[in-house]
């Protein structure tokens, strides 16, 4: 009892000592032992590394998932240690009503199946970026929230404690100047001996602690690297998925008629054409359409420079690199937006919009 008594009455005084010596340091009535140089700088970018990796994590967290009260809610399911609600994203809404329609309208009729094949695309966008969120959370957004959740809170404890000692080592040094008896100042060198090694081993500690931010920096590297390929794939996927929807709205003629007294059999028969995504078509595109349509009207064959890499959707197309001249003649009875490709032995229908003809 009696030591924990002793025990309690220590921890006091060095509170207090501590508390006396912050306050001086702050009114300028006494010294402050610096740090040196090197733990300065590992500190600073210890705290630099803390702010950015949150700013990071928290614009990632809005960008997979816009709507704040969804965060919120999937925040609380995890601190709850519950599985978060299966829902569907917009896409997959999207994509289900466009379904939901073209059932309603006929799957016979042009504009039901373009529906419901719209639909079915946008399920399929809708399935790509759930698994681009899923590994985006796994691989990017953990372990930023463990370096701040874990390692750091690790680094501040450890920092607290050197300030502590740091402010020891101080009053220590305040007392021994302040001993006049020969026994006080004994006591007191002691006493500054025993702090400043404390000091010093708490400072090693503090030190490796902070260079270990260089490995959490090639860590979170690696984990910007998987989010890049996470994220290039998810735009890959939805790039193929739109365009093979594009290829298949493209064989649905779609008739535009006037409700102004005007008759249905005049009306403008439109084939929607297939265009990459990303892409505008060149300034020439007049030009380029008349010598696609000389080319199909007559016999013969063209070069032809491909615009943009295309990956053959069956064993009857032609896949294309950018940049490459292949051969191109038209086939009677072939649609209208194809031409036929010949590279080498290889031969395929390939898009005319991917195509520009060389004179």
């Amino acid at each position: 009892m009696d030591f924990n008594v002793k025990r309690l009455a220590a921890d006091a005084g060095t509170l207090f000592s501590r508390a006396v010596q912050f306050t001086e340091e702050k009114f300028g009535q006494a010294e402050k032992t610096e740090l040196d140089a090197h733990l300065e700088n590992l500190l600073t970018r210890a705290e630099t590394t803390k702010h950015w990796t949150e700013k990071i994590l928290k614009q990632t967290e809005v960008l997979l998932q816009p709507n704040p009260n969804v965060r919120i809610e999937e925040f609380l399911y995890e601190k709850l240690d519950k599985k978060v609600p299966t829902r569907m994203n917009n896409h997959e809404l999207l994509g289900q009503s466009m379904i939901d329609s073209g059932n309603e309208f006929g799957p016979g009729m042009a504009y039901g199946n373009a529906l419901i094949k719209c639909g079915e695309t946008e399920k399929q966008i809708g399935g790509a970026e759930r698994e681009f969120i899923q590994s985006s959370a796994i691989n990017f957004l953990t372990p930023f929230r463990n370096f701040l959740e874990g390692d750091f809170k690790t680094i501040l404890k450890e920092r607290k404690l050197l300030q502590n000692k740091r402010l020891d080592l101080d009053a220590a040094k305040t007392k021994l100047k302040k001993a006049k008896m020969a026994d006080a100042r004994a006591l007191a060198e002691q006493d500054l001996k025993m702090t400043q090694s404390e000091f010093d081993r708490q400072a090693e500690i503090t030190r490796l602690l902070l260079e270990g931010i260089g490995s959490t920096h090639a860590h979170h590297l690696r984990c910007l690297n998987d989010f890049v390929e996470a994220q290039m794939t998810y735009y890959a996927q939805c790039y193929q998925y739109m365009v093979d929807l594009q290829k298949q709205l493209g064989n649905f003629p779609s008739a535009f008629s006037s409700n102004n007294n005007q008759s249905t059999s005049g009306a403008a028969s439109v084939s929607i054409p297939v265009l990459p995504l990303s892409t505008s078509l060149p300034a020439s595109s007049a030009n380029a359409s008349s010598g696609f349509t000389e080319l199909q009207n007559f016999s013969g064959s063209r070069k032809a420079r491909v615009l943009y890499d295309y990956d053959a959707a069956g064993s009857k197309e032609l896949s294309l690199l950018a940049d490459e001249v292949i051969m191109v003649s038209s086939v009677p009875g072939m649609d209208s937006d194809w031409l036929m490709g010949e590279r080498g032995n290889q031969k395929g229908k390939v898009p005319i919009t991917y195509l520009e003809l060389l004179n």
